[in-house]
């Protein structure tokens, strides 16, 4: 009697995992609707967190008005401007300036050659809410048209944020539908099954629709920065990750129920077998993606809370979820290939096979090769384009863009962009004469007034984004002491200087989180540090093939300045998630009696695989990002897919095995694994994925 209630329990249990999962969806569901009402993509979600142009952008939205969106409207007509064109411009101005209430009256100024009229236009109206101000600059678009040859174009910082708006709000359908359609077709090619890639297809959705409402749920809590960028990122990292530990889920559950009769048992096995690796290297993804918390640029620092969630939540669905739906669909989800109890696996030689027995014949050699073509790979990274601009940063030249070119070239003695200055209230005139006189600025004139503050917009004589603004920049700050000096110019030169501070702060202590938990999965000094140099070695390789890549083939006139970061941040707890799978095998064999080559070629046939399906499917997912429409997102999806691919075909595969092949018991010291032979017992034949 008590084993048919144990039975029955073990019967009931997946149907009780599945409706907690029901009832947690349905909890879930309100939330997740609501994250994309707190998504933010404005200025200071992005900045760096205590720089003096964050400072600047956050006093202006205590100004009266709240923080000014500020354009330009550029009226253009090849040859010349007509009397008919700027009585059109003086017309499309007023009708603005009725509509809208602006900080002052816009005034044309004309360009020496005749051909453009420009109009600064800074609105007060829309305060701080980001559908306003949208709606301002919509509404502008709108009022300002093009007509009989002459063309009209609106830009400015407030058009640049709009159509960064638009490219954000482009993603998420997009972005959510082709990840989804990648990974489906990849998981039946994978599975041959008619059935069986839906079910891991299913819960990664689930996953990435649990994290949607976690991540509003934190948002509210705790006030976490939700980005357009971090979104993205959360949703490829739980379908990626997510799918990745289905493979290893599925491959070892295929492999139990060979030996196993009841799929109960069988899943019960395959979890304790592959259960731990799962675990351990989804919480080194998490730990090295919560290092960026460690950043000082928002946008940064905001992208490690979110991808932690999205590996979490699909850890947790594919420890959970993922096991209750196989088991109850039975052996059936895998027809047409069937594992019958009993039965042994298909005899075949297999990739990975001819893999391991050419690294384990030659293993220096195979180490040398590989490290040398790693190396000649990562000086391609010298070849890197300088940091992007910000009219660079678009695969698509928008309509603000273009505006900004257009102000280049026919106003090429001054900026058509404002500095802002921050000033104490009651210095503001003096500040006004200090500012005047300093090298570099071509005029400069009082703003609003509040708060204690008063706005001071200064205009460079040189282009924005150049050498020589930059220096006017870096002047003002030196000689206006007391004062904080922002604007786009200035927050491109903080971006810059935060990124390289954080990649100087984050980089190491990623290496030590991730080493350190190795050093703890693992039970060894020598192996932790073999798999961390191979994953950043990979990083160095896929940053050099992206700048022998970007420029020549692409086209990208620069490098997002916070590239590198992220690459490592995510190609080193992703790569190393790789690793745990590899080793935690090799060890398990070792621990079996095999001999230290046995045991990694043995993980190599049984999970080579598995790694590099996984491998397939991460990298494309994260190349899905290359359709986006931001450059930024183009570099990183190019580098960390290719940083993958590095990782699963030729360090997991050759380096990796070599290495441990090479160094035979050595791997594991200082470990008991490395001091003596463990006592023979028999090995079990494991199933060739």
């Amino acid at each position: 009697m008590g084993a048919g209630l144990t039975q029955r329990r073990r019967r009931a249990l997946p149907w009780l995992v599945l409706a907690l999962w029901v009832a947690v969806l349905a909890v879930a569901a309100p939330f997740a609707g609501k994250l994309a009402d707190v998504t933010r993509d404005r200025v200071t979600d992005y900045l760096p967190a205590n720089a003096d142009s964050t400072q600047v952008a956050k006093l202006q939205e205590r100004l009266p008005g709240g923080e000014s969106t500020q354009l330009v409207l550029v009226y253009q007509r090849d040859g010349a401007l007509t009397a008919a064109d700027r009585a059109t411009a003086e017309r499309q101005i007023g009708q603005i300036a009725d509509d809208h209430e602006l900080t002052d009256t816009p005034k044309g100024v004309p360009s020496q050659d005749g051909t453009t009229l420009m109009y600064p236009v800074s609105s007060i109206e829309p305060g701080d809410d980001d559908e306003l101000r949208n709606a301002f600059v919509d509404d502008i678009r709108e009022t300002a048209r093009s007509a009989d040859g002459l063309t009209v174009e609106v830009g400015g910082p407030g058009a640049v944020t709009r159509d960064s708006k638009k490219v954000y709000d482009s993603l998420a359908g997009p972005l959510l539908y082709t990840t989804v359609a990648v990974v489906a077709i990849l998981l039946i090619l994978i599975y041959r099954s008619p059935v069986l890639w839906l079910i891991p297809l299913v819960v990664a959705g689930i996953a990435d629709y649990l994290a949607m409402g976690v991540a509003y749920g934190l948002n509210q809590a705790f006030g976490t920065s939700i980005s357009g960028a971090g979104t993205s990122i959360m949703t490829i990292l739980a379908f990626g990750a997510g799918t990745d530990y289905a493979l290893l889920i599925v491959a070892r559950y295929r492999e139990e129920l060979r030996r196993v009769e009841r799929p109960y048992e069988a899943m019960a096995a395959a979890l304790r077998g592959c259960g731990p690796a799962v675990v351990a290297s989804s919480g080194t993804v998490a730990v090295g993606l919560l290092c960026l918390l460690a950043a000082d640029l928002n946008s940064n620092r905001a992208m490690g809370p979110l991808g932690t969630v999205g590996v979490l939540c699909a850890l947790i669905a594919m420890l959970s979820l993922l096991p209750a739906l196989l088991v109850l669909l039975g052996r059936r989800v895998f027809w047409p290939l069937i594992p019958a109890f009993g039965s042994a696996p298909k005899e075949r030689r297999s990739l990975f096979s001819a893999m391991g027995s050419s690294a384990g014949r030659r293993p220096a050699a195979v180490l040398v090769a590989g490290a040398f073509a790693l190396g000649a790979l990562a000086l391609g990274a010298l070849n890197l384009p300088g940091d992007l601009k910000q009219e660079d940063a678009f695969v698509d030249r928008p309509e603000s863009v273009s505006a900004m070119l257009t102000l280049a070239d026919a106003y090429p003695g001054s900026s058509s962009q404002p500095i802002t200055v921050m000033t104490p209230a009651d210095r503001g005139e003096a500040t006004l004469a200090a500012a005047t006189s300093i090298e570099g600025v071509a005029s400069a004139r009082i703003g609003r007034t509040g708060e204690g503050w008063t706005e001071v917009s200064v205009i460079a004589s040189a282009l924005p984004q150049t050498d020589a603004e930059t220096r006017t920049i870096k002047n003002l700050r030196d000689e206006l002491d007391g004062s904080l000096v922002g604007g786009p110019s200035a927050q491109q030169i903080d971006l810059e200087k935060t990124n390289a501070r954080d990649q100087k702060v984050v980089v190491p202590i990623v290496l030590l989180s991730v080493l350190l938990i190795l050093i703890v999965l693992l039970r060894s000094l020598v192996a932790p540090l073999m798999l961390v140099a191979a994953v950043v070695a990979v990083w160095g390789a896929s940053l050099g093939i992206g700048g022998l890549v970007f420029e020549p083939l692409f086209g990208f006139q620069g490098t997002d300045p916070a590239l590198g970061l992220l690459s490592f941040v995510f190609l080193v707890a992703l790569g190393v998630d790789y690793g745990i799978f590899l080793m935690h095998r090799m060890r398990e064999e070792s621990l079996g009696g095999a001999e230290p080559a046995t045991a990694a070629l043995t993980a190599l046939r049984t999970t080579g695989g598995v790694i590099a399906s996984a491998g397939l499917i991460l990298a494309a997912t994260f190349a899905v990002l290359m359709n986006m429409g931001l450059v930024s997102l183009v570099q990183l999806g190019f580098v960390i897919a290719v940083g993958v691919l590095l990782d699963t075909f030729l360090v997991r595969t050759y380096l990796v095995t070599s290495a441990s092949v090479a160094l035979g018991r050595k791997v594991w010291w200082p470990g008991p694994m490395a001091k003596a032979p463990l006592p023979e017992a028999p090995l079990r034949e494991p199933e060739r994925v």
